[in-house]
């Protein structure tokens, strides 16, 4: 039986990428760099900030580059009003449910914490997160299992007692090499690589069929 349940944030719980899409095209513009579609920012998200900036500039990625891109960004998004950014359907409902027969809840993102914790204070008051671990630069990032292993040691629990619930490629592989189940959820921003992957216990269409499996 499983007793946590890790949540990657970005396309499983929040539906954030629109607001992501806005501020990064206006930072492009701001500095003169070519704007990309949805789709594009679809196939670059997953890694830490640096890594998706590195991606966004493609052959203009230098250090240099990276770091004005980065600011300019994290600026324009601290301050915009991300109205496109909320939980999916069902997802408040489905975490209560789980938190109300005991199961353990986190988060594992390459978001930063503080941003997680705005959101998690704002729509999910009554949720009992015991652990967040976020992008932090003292750490290795996802795929790297350091945050996962940082929250099964708080919570002591074993890595047989977890489960981690993800959209993408990126979150399949924190999954492995942590060594942990992994569960897939097909309404995030998942490509083609990770929907082929045979490493997830299953992949799920509705976030109710949680309730099932866990």
């Amino acid at each position: 039986m499983k007793k946590l349940a890790i949540f990657d944030f970005d396309g499983t719980l929040f539906d954030s990428v629109w607001d992501v899409v806005i501020c990064f095209n206006r930072t492009l513009e701001i500095h003169g760099f070519p704007t990309l579609t949805h789709e594009e920012y679809l196939d670059r998200l997953g890694g830490n900030i640096d890594e998706i900036v590195s991606l966004i500039l493609k052959d203009k990625s230098t250090a240099e580059n990276i770091e004005l891109v980065k600011n300019t960004y994290s600026k324009l998004y601290s301050q915009s009003p991300k109205d496109n950014t909320k939980p999916f359907a069902g997802t408040h409902e489905v975490l209560k449910a789980l938190q109300d027969k005991g199961i353990l809840l986190a988060i594992n993102s390459n978001r930063t914490t503080d941003s997680i914790r705005g959101y998690v204070d704002e729509f999910f008051k009554d949720i009992d997160f015991k652990a967040i671990e976020g992008h932090d630069p003292s750490y290795p990032s996802k795929p790297s299992p350091c945050g996962v292993e940082r929250i099964i040691e708080k919570l002591e629990v074993t890595k047989d007692e977890t489960v981690y619930i993800g959209d993408s490629i990126t979150d399949i592989r924190t999954s492995q090499n942590a060594e942990i189940d992994c569960i897939l959820v097909s309404w995030g921003y998942g490509r083609k690589e990770a929907f082929e992957s045979d490493y997830p216990l299953k992949t799920i269409d509705d976030i109710c069929d949680l309730l099932k499996i866990i």
